[in-house]
């Protein structure tokens, strides 16, 4: 049976990436905190794989952080226009 094609919702992106950077976390540390294979962790960096929902629970545990802070079925504002975003919509 063919598969059909991804909707945009299929795609989940996340913030996993800038949250170990930030925490100075390695990809094993995270994978041994959550209950994981070390590349499990790159393949979601990379967007290659989504998380089952016990997954993406257990990171946000981890990070003590909402679930949608982490995982987003859109795509994230770059964090430089989070940050520096000029008031009234300017940049």
């Amino acid at each position: 049976m063919a598969r059909s094609p991804k909707t945009p919702t299929d795609h989940v992106h996340n913030r996993l990436a800038v949250l170990r950077a930030e925490r100075r976390i390695s990809r094993q540390d995270l994978a041994d905190a959550v209950g994981v294979h070390y590349q499990t962790i790159g393949y979601l960096e990379r967007e290659e794989y989504s998380p089952t929902l016990a997954l993406a629970l257990r990171i946000a545990q981890y990070f003590t952080l909402p679930v949608e802070a982490i995982f987003s079925t859109e795509p994230f504002a770059p964090m430089s226009d989070v940050l520096y975003k000029a008031p009234g919509g300017q940049s």
